[in-house]
């Protein structure tokens, strides 16, 4: 189910194009599924935390996002480390061939942020840049620039 963001969260989609987000070098690696230490927040916390970084993205770059929809699962399966996961045709990608494509799809995983932070702060921080990084897919910038830019 999509987070309530009118503006980001329009439904399902099949997969087109994926790229997967596990976080910066040298951020906490816990153990995947290893649950006991991991700061607790409800999931709709958590939804809470995605749509503030979601609204923290500057007006004029948000108002550029075209059918893509937000979601906020537990982990994916047989992934338990990803943290975030862009799947679609990037803007820069598309054409007049795009139209009556499904939705692309910004999926954020609660459980691995929630395991590599020690408090609500780093889990707060985590979440935004695990955002700005899929959103930044969703523009087609490449993995090696969102690192560059201090969000991978």
């Amino acid at each position: 189910m999509p987070i309530s963001v009118d503006r980001y969260a329009v439904g399902d989609r099949e997969s087109i194009g994926q790229s997967r987000y596990r976080g910066p070098p040298g951020c906490q690696r816990a153990i995947p599924g290893d649950d006991g230490d991991m700061v607790n927040l409800t999931p709709d916390e958590f939804d809470e935390l995605v749509s503030q970084a979601l609204d923290t993205l500057p007006p004029e770059l948000a108002g550029l996002m075209n059918n893509v929809a937000v979601f906020v699962e537990d982990q994916k399966p047989g992934r338990p480390g990803l943290l975030g996961l862009y799947e679609g045709v990037p803007l820069t990608k598309r054409g007049h061939y795009y139209s009556g494509h499904l939705p692309d799809r910004i999926t954020i995983y609660r459980k691995p942020i929630q395991r590599r932070c020690s408090s609500q702060e780093q889990v707060v921080e985590q979440v935004r840049i695990t955002v700005v990084h899929e959103v930044g897919h969703h523009f087609g910038i490449p993995e090696s620039r969102l690192h560059e830019l201090g969000y991978g």
